[in-house]
This record gives C-alpha cells, sequence and structure tokens, in this order.
C-alpha cells in the first residue's frame, strides 16, 4: 500500500485528490493538509506528498527543499513555470492544474516504480542534481560528483562518471545550495570538494580517492578540517 499525504490549501483540490486516490486500489491518503505547518507530524508515516506549491506562509516548493530526508513528491499546480525547479529538489512527478485521472494514474505509477527501485536497493533515493547545461537541463547523481571547479563565470563539475567535466553557468552560492550540505565542503575561493572522498588532507591540499590533488585556501581551512575530522570518525 502506498500512503500519501495530500497538501493544498484549496479545499476544492483536495476533494479531488481523494477521489482519484480512492480509485487506485493500493494508494490510500492518510491525512491531507491545506499548509505545510499541519504536514510536519506525518512526513514519517507516508511514502509520497502530493504537494501544491504556492501554498500560505511557505510554498510547497520551499517546504520540500527544507526536508532533509523527504518523502517522494508530485507537486500539483496551476503554474508551468516552476516544472524545473520541482525537479531540482528531487519530484517523481509534476501534475498540472487542471490534471485528468489518466495523469494522476501516471505519476503514481512513477512513485510506485520509484519505490520500488529503492526497496531492490534498500536504500534511501538517492540525491538527484539538475544542471543546466548547453540549453539542457542534465541530472546528475550527487554520489557522481568528485569535485566543482570556478572558471570564470562557469562552473566545472567533475564526475566520476565522465572523463570530460559538465560545464555550467553557474556560482559557488547556486551550487552549494543544489548539493547536499552532508556531503559537499567548500575548500578554496576556486574549489567545492565531496568531502567522503577526501582520503587525506594537509595544510594546503587535500588528496581525492582517485588520487587527483586540490587546493585548500587559507580562508576555508579551518572550517573544512573541522568537518573533514568529524566525518572521518564516524
Amino acid at each position: 500500500m502506498i500512503r500519501a499525504l495530500a497538501m493544498d490549501d484549496e479545499p476544492l483540490a483536495l476533494r479531488l485528490l481523494g477521489v482519484f486516490a480512492d480509485k487506485v486500489p493500493d494508494l490510500e491518503i492518510v491525512a491531507s493538509c491545506t499548509d505545510t505547518g499541519q504536514a510536519q507530524p506525518f512526513l514519517d508515516k507516508v511514502d509520497v506528498i502530493f504537494a501544491d506549491i504556492n501554498m500560505p506562509i511557505q510554498s510547497g516548493m520551499d517546504f520540500v527543499a527544507s526536508l532533509e530526508s523527504p518523502p517522494l513528491v508530485v507537486f500539483t499546480t496551476a503554474f508551468a513555470d516552476y516544472a524545473v525547479d520541482a525537479f531540482k529538489v528531487g519530484a517523481v512527478d509534476y501534475l498540472l492544474k487542471p490534471f485528468t485521472f489518466d495523469e494522476f494514474s501516471r505519476a503514481v505509477n512513477r512513485v510506485r516504480e520509484a519505490l520500488e527501485m529503492r526497496a531492490s536497493k534498500g536504500l534511501k533515493q538517492e540525491r538527484i542534481v539538475y544542471f543546466k547545461s548547453d540549453y539542457k537541463i542534465v541530472p546528475v547523481r550527487a554520489s557522481d560528483i568528485r569535485y566543482v571547479e570556478s572558471f570564470g563565470p562557469y562552473m566545472k563539475i567533475y564526475l566520476a562518471s565522465s572523463e570530460s567535466p559538465l560545464i555550467v553557468l553557474s556560482s559557488f552560492k547556486q551550487i552549494l545550495q543544489e548539493l547536499p550540505a552532508d556531503r559537499f565542503v567548500r575548500i578554496h575561493k576556486s574549489y567545492i570538494a565531496d568531502i567522503t572522498r577526501i582520503t587525506a588532507a594537509g595544510k594546503s591540499s587535500v588528496t581525492l580517492d582517485d588520487g587527483h590533488t586540490l587546493p585548500v585556501g587559507d580562508t576555508y581551512r579551518a572550517g573544512f578540517m573541522q568537518r573533514f575530522v568529524k566525518t572521518s570518525v564516524r
């Protein structure tokens, strides 16, 4: 049984989700909320959130982005402009209101597939980061990123799965907002590294698990070393 949370400030929209859910044998809406504050007690009890984006107090997008380990998410909204941002925060699907039962059913199928994949791995869903490169949105597994290097107004994303870096137009601030904070750390004015890939750290440089060496800047040394020691003793 797929346990779901419905979140929308419009009662009619919540009723429609309930009607559609009743037609899916293995889907149960365990709670319906009209704001994000009401949703908090149910987060560890559900597999998926059907979330509106334009919500009072806090948007559905900001709410999902603030969660450390969110359930799967299907956004339901009347606005097409948020699609890219929705997938950046790991949404399984994006339903544009007014959506049909067939569209809802397809979204549930995607949720079902994601849950089956998660169960087969015995792991939490892996974080996917979405970058804009060459006018395309490119999904990248966070665990595939070795380090990030600034390159003028661009960033080079170095991946374990590719010999060539992914080039994106971005800033350090934007990149750090996209990457999992518990995994990536800025070590230099020009570099961000995956701390789990660092095998050795010296006063002025670090060594990654592939033998690559990156510089450590004076400004970032103390904060990085504190995190590195904590990570190493886990």
